[in-house]
């Protein structure tokens, strides 16, 4: 399962490569980071609302309606509220956000364990995973997409177990909270590289 870190560290990444020179400082990367952890604030209302880490912060109807919003603001407004509020740069490093979010919040989620993606219109949690490539018998072969799924997980048969929110119902006194970091060496490189090629960037803007 990967870490809040492991998604700043991906989210690290796309502001280092999307954010544009002259949009470029801390607190444009810092908006970034922040929209990448808040699909993961859904873990502290899974104590209250079965099912919602996950679901509440990890669906896709979140993003379309920042998309629409985005969209209406920039394009529909003869004057966007965002860039009179907090500059010419807060339309681009809006949509960079909004890419933070879905990639590397919501998307890193749906690529490892799942999501539940069209929640609430549609309780099922998702998960894009498998394999693809080409067999000297097979020809090309994929389980990315299978029609008939072996098991349907919907918010009633699973539960994501957090630091906040470790089991199913009411916890124990001496239950053990794990807040993980990295849990895997590909997690821990994604970690590394994201905070070197920021550091980097930062760098090159200091010196111009």
């Amino acid at each position: 399962m990967p870490s809040t870190l492991v998604h700043v560290a991906l989210a690290a990444l796309l502001a280092a490569a999307l954010l544009r020179e002259s949009a470029f400082c801390r607190r444009a990367v810092a908006v970034v980071l922040v929209a990448a952890v808040l699909p993961d604030l859904d873990s502290f209302v899974s104590p209250f609302l079965a099912g919602a880490h996950r679901s509440l912060g990890h669906n896709a109807l979140l993003p379309a309606l920042a998309v629409a919003t985005l969209v209406y603001d920039t394009r529909a407004r003869d004057d966007s509220w965002l860039a009179a509020r907090w500059g010419e740069h807060a339309p681009h490093v809006a949509w960079v956000a909004l890419v933070g979010f879905a990639v590397a919040g919501v998307g890193l989620d749906y690529v490892a364990n799942g999501v539940n993606l069209f929640w609430p219109l549609h309780d099922q949690f998702y998960t894009l995973n498998g394999r693809a490539g080409l067999s000297n018998q097979r020809g090309f072969f994929q389980t990315f997409v299978t029609l008939a799924p072996e098991e349907v997980r919907t918010t009633e048969t699973l539960h994501y177990s957090t630091g906040v929110d470790p089991s199913p119902g009411a916890e124990p006194a001496d239950v053990e909270r794990v807040f993980p970091l990295v849990w895997a060496g590909w997690q821990l490189l994604l970690v590394a590289t994201g905070v070197g090629v920021l550091a980097a960037r930062f760098a090159r803007v200091a010196r111009e």
